[in-house]
């Protein structure tokens, strides 16, 4: 049966082009005789496996039961399945009818580490931003090693250097940055 591959969530952090490119690549491994066991909670990741292990009911100490297993479809099926509940559209996480709004900032300058081409970020304060792309486009970049760095070495004199950047400027109080 050639080899067994054991991938626990390769599909975070992940563009939804790259995760195709994943997942086609699960597929030719597949294709090829081999045995892959994925520990995945991405729908289109789930959608394409032959074969779903549903546990659950709940995490922790609620957790460590088998719910369902099948196909997809069969988990879909399963009134038991969190899991199906979701596949099939009876749940959902329901969006909001507005958004947040704000009129405060930091504003990053002439950020140009790695691959970034001088470029100049506005990002709102007090509201859930979200930094996406494909792969290698340079989010870690820009929020790990530029602004994350940036504001330690200027909130808590850090001795550890940004990225390279010219400027980063806020027009209100920030007392800490946390990297979870």
């Amino acid at each position: 049966m050639g080899v067994l591959y054991i991938l626990d969530e390769p599909s975070i952090g992940l563009h939804q082009r790259d995760n195709k490119k994943l997942i086609d690549t699960l597929q030719r491994l597949r294709d090829l005789g081999n045995t892959l066991i994925v520990v995945e909670h991405d729908e289109e990741t789930i959608r394409s496996a032959d074969y779903v292990i549903d546990m659950g009911p709940g995490a922790g100490l609620h957790g460590g039961e088998i719910i369902a297993e099948g196909t997809p479809d069969d988990i879909e099926k399963n009134p038991n399945s969190l899991t199906g509940q979701y596949l099939s559209k009876k749940l959902q996480i329901d969006l909001p009818d507005k958004r947040r709004s704000t009129d405060k900032y930091i504003r990053l300058y002439t950020c140009s580490e790695h691959n970034l081409k001088d470029i100049d970020v506005n990002i709102p304060l007090g509201v859930l931003t979200l930094i996406t792309g494909v792969s290698g486009s340079g989010k870690s970049t820009l929020i790990y090693d530029i602004l994350y760095k940036g504001l330690k070495k200027k909130l808590h004199k850090s001795r550890v250097n940004p990225g390279k950047h010219e400027l980063i400027e806020f027009d209100v109080d920030i007392d800490k940055v946390i990297v979870i």
